[in-house]
């Protein structure tokens, strides 16, 4: 489980986002294809995570974002946090900056 609260994190390069039904998917493409098996829907809070993944915040941030904006429990919020990073970051949907 993803524990590194000040690294910051970026999106992948390969990785698009589409609103469909008011749903967001991303998408990972590799040159001018789509890997349709690889489609991935966000749950509300899950898209706002990834709404924050802007190459300026780390984990940290995240959280206290989460807290605020869903007004729930700091041990919680850095959970459900954790768990989808946990989840980009192996499926290299994200990446921690280096620098």
């Amino acid at each position: 489980m993803y524990n590194n609260y000040m690294k910051v994190l970026e999106k992948a390069k390969n990785i698009v986002s589409r609103r469909i039904a008011g749903e967001l998917f991303l998408v990972p493409i590799a040159g001018d294809l789509a890997d349709m098996e690889r489609i991935f829907s966000l749950t509300a809070v899950a898209e706002f995570i990834w709404e924050r993944i802007d190459g300026q915040r780390g984990l940290n941030d995240i959280c206290d974002d989460i807290v605020k904006h869903f007004e729930i429990g700091k041990e919680q919020a850095e959970a459900d946090a954790r768990e989808f990073i946990t989840e980009l970051l192996t499926e290299r949907l994200i990446q921690e900056v280096v620098g």
